[in-house]
């Protein structure tokens, strides 16, 4: 690397370049090449994976004060920042977890930073603040993660990140006094709590990296399971498993509810799993049994145990997933609940019920069996929307459950076990008067003459067959995840103002099981864009919109997608929304956990993966000279998920080559990792930013 001290210069020298509206910043590039079989791939802002250089620094320095000044100027900014403020501030609840005789939730009184944790003992009993996150530092920025208490609810073991990290820390609540033990463990990342009994709990923790400064980008390697003993220090917590001949696997533990099983989960990435358990009750039992099948070609979820039958949620011989129930003693292996036209997305047990999740076209539909595999009820769910919660112990009588949509804000039930009947728990009530609103599902032929859906929100008064309107298209499309309808403030305030949300159930989620997973995923990667783009031309096509009022956005994954869209079809788009994106697909897998996407992606390690990933991806498919769409990156610094350097290149390259009027810009938030507990403050200010970019670039009239 040279010339890192002109780089220095020359970023100070481009503060007057950013006077001007549309005059993006220049960056220095160095000569920095590779080969990748045979091929030679330039790699001129490679100084910028760097986050620790002083260099990095005054760049993203430079950068957010191109962005804040451009920003600054949209006359409406501080009204869009009002008004968002104003739908954000209403309460929000989770749905309620019970723990022996106590209940457990969430609560946000509206505008603070992060949710508070209350306990009451029984339904009517007095709340008390538990875990109030928002005490721990001025900034609001640790947040709330994973949350245990002990078998006779005598501590509550809970973790804690920081500015955004994937990193947590671990401290243990004496219940009694509700003061901090002396118990903390550090270097944690990925990990559940489970407790056994009062005496301590099993965690997945990594050792102390060896320079601490780059634990939010070097690769995170050799994943453990420990066992703490509540009042010993860390250094003598028990190694449970390790693996040291494969240091690029997942490790994590869970304990059955009668405490005898410890059942290890383990994966070389994103994708594929094997189970593994240790009887706990014989300890002569040193070693862990393979449950179901070996490798990594299924994914299979420990549910719960019967006696010695284990309840898997697999997709062995089941694209759908169906809940098997295996013999610990025989291997035999059964269909608890098969198979089914609709994805089983998730499955929980409370009582003598077995509640199974399913995906019917991308939403909800829940039905409930008895412990024999027996239909016994289904709950009737208001439409196209998301349901979560459905937890509870075997001992329990009833449960709760949350459902929401794109229009509807988050609504809880009471379930009782023994009549199947719901009852109205608590509402989400805004305060601000909100235009009716209408959500409907359209279907488009991609590409390949597949059939793919969409959710298209808006405004009651707007009519789709006289556009066209300014829409927002919104996708993910990979690691088996789906997207399904959910409500959200800032999406929620562009349809108010008119505008049309879309969102696309694109392949390479997982809404219709895993066939369609694989139709996005590794060499079929450029299926997802082709939806997507498929999307926008059917939206087009039919008048709801055109290029000029169509704006893309995505996040992480997401922000893939909108990196290979704009730069594959520049002409398509008026505004390009990357966020905290995956967009050199070449380096990905060297940096935190990335590792773990090869299963998804593919790794440019491989000559016949490489030929298919530098074909998409989005930092080596920018071309000179071409006018692209007005960008606005968003990204963070403390991102250890996607590690901020695939934004900073691909801003620093999408800036040299753009040719257009159209402004390109980067916003990098400081104190702020990928997504996951970050303030309310960040985001609404956020948002603000993004929404007021929008709107002026789309020519919406904001009043």
């Amino acid at each position: 690397m040279k010339n890192i001290s002109l780089i220095f210069f020359s970023l100070l020298s481009l503060q007057a370049l950013a006077q001007h509206a549309h005059q993006s910043p220049v960056t220095t590039k160095v000569s920095q090449s590779d080969q990748y079989f045979g091929t030679k791939i330039d790699d001129p802002y490679r100084w910028l994976e760097d986050d620790n250089a002083a260099t990095t620094s005054a760049w993203v320095k430079m950068q957010n004060e191109y962005t804040q000044q451009f920003i600054g100027h949209i006359p409406y900014r501080k009204k869009v920042n009002d008004e968002l403020t104003k739908m954000w501030n209403y309460e929000k609840y989770s749905s309620p977890f019970k723990e022996g005789d106590y209940y457990l939730f969430y609560k946000n009184n509206g505008l603070q930073n992060q949710s508070v944790l209350y306990i009451q003992k029984g339904l009517d009993g007095q709340p008390s603040e538990l875990i109030n996150p928002n005490t721990l530092n001025d900034k609001g920025t640790a947040a709330l993660n994973s949350v245990q208490l002990s078998k006779n609810q005598k501590y509550c073991a809970y973790s804690i990140s920081n500015a955004g990290s994937d990193w947590q820390d671990i401290y243990v609540i004496n219940m009694a006094t509700r003061k901090l033990t002396t118990d903390v463990i550090n270097y944690s990342k990925f990990s559940g709590i489970a407790w056994k009994g009062d005496e301590g709990f099993y965690y997945s923790g990594y050792d102390k990296p060896a320079n601490e400064n780059d634990k939010y980008s070097a690769k995170t390697e050799f994943q453990k399971i420990f066992f703490h003993t509540l009042g010993t220090p860390q250094s003598k917590d028990k190694l449970i498993y390790e693996d040291k001949n494969h240091p690029l696997k997942y490790k994590g533990a869970v304990l059955s509810e009668d405490e005898r099983w410890l059942v290890l989960s383990i994966s070389e990435g994103t994708d594929g799993s094997e189970l593994f358990y240790l009887d706990l009750m014989y300890p002569r039992m040193k070693s862990f049994k393979v449950i179901g099948q070996e490798g990594y070609t299924i994914n299979q979820d420990f549910i719960d145990n019967l006696q010695y039958q284990f309840l898997i949620l697999s997709n062995k011989n089941a694209p759908n997933y169906q809940l098997l129930l295996v013999d610990l003693r025989s291997g035999k292996e059964t269909a608890f609940v098969p198979e089914k036209a609709a994805k089983l997305d998730a499955v929980t047990r409370v009582g003598d019920k077995i509640f199974c999740k399913y995906l019917k076209n991308a939403s909800s539909k829940i039905e409930v069996y008895d412990l024999k595999g027996v239909l016994v009820d289904s709950i009737a769910l208001p439409g196209l929307v998301t349901v979560s919660g459905l937890n509870g112990s075997a001992k329990d009588d009833h449960t709760f459950y949350t459902f929401n949509s794109f229009n509807a804000a988050p609504t809880i039930y009471k379930y009782d076990l023994k009549t199947g009947k719901s009852e109205l728990f608590k509402e989400a009530k805004l305060n601000v008067p909100m235009a009716a609103t209408v959500v409907e599902q359209l279907w488009f032929t991609s590409k390949d003459g597949k059939q793919v859906p969409m959710f298209v929100y808006h405004r009651a008064d707007v009519d789709l067959n006289a556009g066209p309107h300014p829409v927002l298209l919104y996708g993910y499309g990979g690691f088996n995840i789906s997207l399904t309808p959910g409500f959200s403030i800032p999406m929620s305030y562009f349809v108010q103002k008119g505008g049309i949300y879309v969102s696309v159930s694109l392949r390479g989620g997982s809404e219709f099981g895993e066939d369609w997973h694989k139709m996005g995923m590794l060499s079929h990667k450029q299926t997802v864009f082709d939806d997507f783009i498929a999307a926008a031309e059917y939206l087009i096509k039919k008048n709801i919109t055109n290029p000029k009022l169509l704006a893309i956005h995505g996040r992480s994954n997401g922000g893939l997608l909108v990196g290979a869209c704009m730069t594959q079809r520049p002409d398509l788009f008026k505004v390009a929304l990357p966020g905290v994106g995956v967009l050199d697909m070449l380096r990905y897998h060297k940096f935190t956990v990335g590792w773990g996407w090869a299963v998804e992606y593919g790794s440019s390690d491989k000559k016949e993966d490489f030929e298919y990933l530098i074909k998409y991806s989005p930092l080596h498919n920018i071309k000179k000279g071409t006018h692209y769409p007005s960008t606005l990156i968003t990204t963070a610094d403390h991102d250890d998920r996607v590690v901020p350097a695939h934004s900073f290149k691909f801003a620093a390259a999408l800036q040299e080559a753009h040719a257009g009027d159209n402004p390109v810009m980067i916003r990098i938030d400081v104190q702020a990792g990928h997504g996951a507990g970050k303030p309310t403050s960040k985001q609404i200010d956020e948002w603000s930013d993004v929404m007021s970019f929008v709107f002026q670039e789309l020519g919406m009239k904001i009043n």
